[in-house]
């Protein structure tokens, strides 16, 4: 039985799947499963996986569902994921040659069921590093410290027990498409640090439809799953009150653009949420000017 599965979330990425798939074919070890998740797609996603699956390359599962949006992918994903590990590929992503082997080895070498998983490095098509390396001096820890108490910066890429991942799924939002992945991440970070590996796992590619392009429209076309995600991470005990002052500021704005006039008595916390109307009302107004449709 394979170890790793690979996932992939695609909605109408023919045009750019193709260079995931090759990197997976240059794989040093392909001891892994490549699922994926097509979210809808009205393209040819699945006429041209099928050409792939009967080259018999890799061992591929494709799996498709109605729209449901990144998060509602990866739900199904983790579904659906059978082996030890998972990590998430982006369609417009790829993995360097070796990405698998080495993730294997690392695994095979300090993987326990004391840690979640592994966090390596994202890149960008000219190899360099997203952000910054993890800190030598450590090695293990929760995503959320390594950004917030370590200062590391940038995407990093994060390699999953599935055992782990199959908790705290994600809610789905009538007519809504986008909750915060790192809901998840960070509900693991209360009961498990992760493997800190200061290797390449994936090269990445911000194309224009991407959501990290389009946040300001994801903001106002799915307040509520914004609101929850906020909400969640105000909750976090070992978040500081910087942090949790901040989601408390987008609570407040994505409440409004959701028209939840209810969200004072929701709020987790009226002593960061009181305080945080002022701004929070400044957000709300300043994202309905700038997505505003002529």
């Amino acid at each position: 039985m394979k170890q790793l599965t690979v996932f992939t979330p695609a909605y109408n990425r023919a045009y750019c799947l193709h260079v995931c798939y090759e990197s997976l074919k240059r794989q040093s070890c392909k001891d892994f499963i490549w699922l994926i998740i097509d979210d809808g797609s009205t393209d040819d996603t699945k006429e041209m996986v099928k050409k792939w699956i009967m080259e018999d390359i890799l061992e591929i599962s494709y799996y498709r569902q109605e729209n449901q949006g990144m998060h509602g992918a990866h739900n199904t994903a983790y579904e659906r994921i059978n082996t030890e590990l998972n990590v998430c590929i982006d369609s417009d992503d790829y993995m360097p040659d070796d990405a698998i082997e080495k993730i294997l080895s690392f695994w095979k070498k300090y993987g326990s069921n004391n840690v979640s998983g592994i966090i390596g490095l994202d890149a960008d098509s000219e190899n360099k590093i997203i952000g910054t390396v993890l800190p030598d001096h450590i090695k293990c820890s929760t995503l959320f410290d390594l950004h917030y108490k370590h200062g590391v910066t940038g995407d990093k890429k994060l390699v999953y027990r599935t055992e782990l991942t199959k908790k705290y799924p994600y809610p789905i939002f009538q007519n809504e498409k986008y909750v915060g992945l790192a809901y998840k991440y960070y509900m693991l970070d209360q009961h498990y640090e992760m493997l800190l590996m200061n290797e390449v796992l994936c090269c990445v590619e911000y194309l224009p439809d991407g959501s990290s392009r389009n946040m300001l429209h994801q903001y106002r076309r799915n307040p509520n799953g914004f609101s929850f995600y906020r909400k969640e991470l105000m909750k976090i005990p070992f978040a500081g009150f910087v942090f949790k002052f901040k989601q408390a500021i987008h609570y407040v704005s994505s409440s409004l653009l959701g028209r939840n006039w209810s969200f004072l008595k929701e709020t987790p916390s009226k002593i960061l949420t009181i305080p945080a109307l002022p701004i929070g009302i400044l957000l709300y107004l300043y994202i309905k000017t700038k997505t505003r449709t002529v």
